[in-house]
Parts: structure tokens; sequence; C-alpha cells
């Protein structure tokens, strides 16, 4: 007896959709008596639900969380890493308890590894899922994700218009003039304001582009084909993008996936009724 094929991967990046969630409805959801904000809660629900429903059905659905020591490493070897973001608003990073509450009702499996930031856990569960030729979708709107894009694995980022949601690694070389190998280097060179990587004063994406032209990595880059000023700062660029890579041999418990399509998720309003959530 023949043991059916792994189901397709679903993953998300728990935070970046919580974010999404917290920030983008325009109205607070509140418990009937108007004294939680269950925003964070419902509008993870809700936005994932529709995803998988919408572009992933029969996907295995896995969510990885940002561990709140998980950026501690990149942190330390570049004290600005992240230093620009604001403090979340009271109640946002307090939802995540309900939010994974809500998942194990759901049947949906997570993780949130110990001194672990999300995106590297994403990158060994992509890389390992990839060895086994499975297809692997990653759900985020962070472009870190870029350099994990092959014939197996895509990005969807639903925040953009339904024709534009889903990347691929043939959509880089037109749009940006690099490959996903290339992506690091080419955020270390043109800067990722995401992170508070500035990248070289005078080097913006279409001069990243170019001195990485024919799939140059940073190393490869002609001496003559950089300014002094840019050459000073050299040391500087190779750091930010060891920081901007991502790790695909982070340590996971075994077995952290099941191969198994994961069931249709309930609406969003009956999963924190039956929570006790309202």
């Amino acid at each position: 007896m023949t043991s059916s094929p792994a189901a397709p991967l679903l993953l998300v990046d728990g935070h970046n959709l919580l974010f999404r969630a917290w920030y983008g409805f325009p109205t607070r959801i509140r418990t009937r008596d108007q004294t939680v904000d269950r925003t964070g809660v419902f509008g993870f629900a809700a936005l994932l639900r529709k995803a998988h429903r919408r572009h992933a059905a029969g996907h295995e659905v896995f969510v990885v969380f940002d561990a709140e020591d998980g950026g501690a490493a990149r942190a330390e070897a570049d004290s600005s890493y992240k230093a620009h973001r604001p403090a979340p608003e009271p109640g946002l990073i307090e939802s995540l308890a309900d939010i994974q509450r809500l998942l194990d009702h759901a049947g949906i499996r997570w993780i949130e590894q110990p001194g672990t930031e999300g995106d590297d856990v994403i990158a060994t569960l992509a890389t390992t899922a990839r060895a086994a030729r499975r297809e692997v979708t990653v759900m985020s709107a962070d472009k870190d994700f870029y350099q994990l894009l092959a014939p197996q694995v895509r990005l969807l980022n639903t925040m953009l218009a339904e024709d534009r949601r889903v990347i691929t690694a043939d959509h880089l070389p037109p749009r940006f003039g690099v490959t996903p190998a290339q992506w690091p280097d080419y955020r270390a060179l043109s800067g990722d304001p995401a992170d508070n990587i500035p990248g070289i004063r005078g080097i913006g994406p279409r001069t990243a582009a170019r001195l990485l032209a024919g799939g140059r990595h940073l190393e490869n880059i002609p001496a003559a084909d950089l300014r002094p000023a840019w050459a000073a700062q050299w040391e500087n660029v190779l750091r930010w993008r060891e920081m901007i890579r991502l790790d695909r041999k982070t340590p996971l418990p075994d077995n952290p996936l099941t191969a198994l399509p994961t069931p249709e998720m309930p609406p969003a309003a009956a999963l924190l009724e039956q929570l006790g959530l309202w």
C-alpha cells in the first residue's frame, strides 16, 4: 500500500499577520461589554481563514511566531537592528496567547522557538519541505523572504492586489535586476528600511542591481566599480548581508510538520464564541 503524497505547505509569518490584523481593520472589534479589544485575535483568524480558502486549499497550514528574544543575535551584531520600531500598542502582543489558543482549538499547528526569529524558522521549514519535494507557500509581506523563492517556493502577500499577491522567483529579475540568491547582497547595498539597515549612501536599487549584474555577490564586485566612499563601508555591508540572510538550519523539534492537509477553519466569530472570547 502506497502512502499519500505530502500536502503542499503554507507557512504563515505569525507576527506579520498579527500586525496586519491589528492595524488593518477600519474599526476596533471588542467584546460585547466593550472592555476588551479583540481586533488582533478576530482579524488574525479571519485573514488566515480567507487566505487558506482562497490560495492554499488542501495545504498543511503551519504558523510561525517570533520568540520574545528572537532578534537578540542580530541586535548583538548591530545594535541598530530594528531599533527604530516603536513599541507595540497596548493589547497587541497580549493578543498572542489567545491567538495561539485559537489555533490549537482549530487544529492548526504553530511554533514559537525560544531564542529564534520566526523568519529563520520559516526558512528552515521551507528548505526542509523543498528538499522533500513539497510545494511551499510563505504567507507574509516581508521582502526578506524573497531570498527563499525557488521553483517550489513562492511568497503570498495578501495585502497586494489579487493579480500581484503571489510572488515567484521569476518576478525578481525583471523587477529588481537580481535573483533570489542575490537578495541579501542587494538589500545590504541598497538598504532595508524595515530592519533599519541603511545601505550605502549613494547606492540605490538601480546601482545595486548594476553592481550585482551577471549573478555577482558582494565578493565578486570588481574594485574598479566601487567608489572610495563605498569601499570604505564594505565591512558594514558584509555585516548587513549576514543580518539579512536567513538561517536555513535552525534547530527545531523533531517532526513539527504533519504533511497532512489542514481542515478549513471555522469563521472567526464562531471560533471566538467557542473559546469564550466575546
